[in-house]
């Protein structure tokens, strides 16, 4: 697979499988080709050669209706939460389930059995701005896997927390694979990968240098 923006290749013949229900992480120096490899994988971006599947699917020959049949087996976390401030923990939480066109109280039943496996119960009617980074993050956690998707991908999850929130975040990840999800963490954190050691695939300059 290759993606290239104009004349500058941010990723170049890669060729890497993850099998379901492995936990990944994504590393390599800024630039290297960690997120734009993420975005393929959510759609975000369309790869410019290859072939991409995920989950079965050619990713790269989806069109822009179809989509949303690839996200909803595909969980995203970012690194910045992207929360919205107007709107309530359970609201943020259920957003995606509410653009499914999915019935109030199967959210809220859905949204409130998520807030407990991130250690949120209690605590959806608070609003972003009443929470501390790490319950920010625990949401966009939540978020990203309330539709109980197949794949969670997560951007520099533990970048904006620190040690001991990153370490929470981490062992919530860990609980998600443990229960079949495939993880895959783009991530420089040294210290934390020591810590929950998994599959390393490594990128730089576009290229994946090392697998291990």
């Amino acid at each position: 697979m290759h993606k290239n923006y104009g004349e500058n290749d941010a990723l170049i013949d890669v060729d890497l499988r993850v099998a379901k229900g492995e936990f990944v992480y994504v590393t390599g120096p800024s630039g290297a080709g960690k997120s734009t490899l993420l975005k393929l994988l959510y759609g975000a971006e369309h790869p410019t050669g290859g072939k991409l599947l995920v989950g079965g699917v050619d990713a790269s020959k989806l069109s822009q209706r179809q989509l949303p049949f690839l996200r909803r087996n595909v969980g995203v976390v970012f690194q910045d939460f992207k929360l919205i401030q107007r709107r309530t923990v359970l609201d943020n939480v259920g957003l995606s389930l509410e653009v499914l066109g999915m019935a109030r109280s199967e959210i809220d039943r859905r949204v409130r059995a998520v807030l407990g496996v991130v250690g949120l119960r209690g605590k959806e009617k608070r609003y972003p701005t009443q929470l501390s980074g790490g319950e920010q993050q625990r949401v966009a956690v939540a978020r990203g896997i309330v539709n109980d998707p197949a794949i969670l991908l997560a951007d520099e999850p533990t970048g904006n927390l620190d040690g001991a929130m990153a370490v929470e975040v981490m062992e919530i990840l860990q609980a998600i694979n443990l229960r079949g999800t495939t993880v895959m963490i783009a991530t420089h954190d040294v210290g934390l990968m020591e810590r929950f050691p998994a599959r390393r695939v490594r990128f730089e300059g576009g290229k994946l240098v090392r697998d291990r």
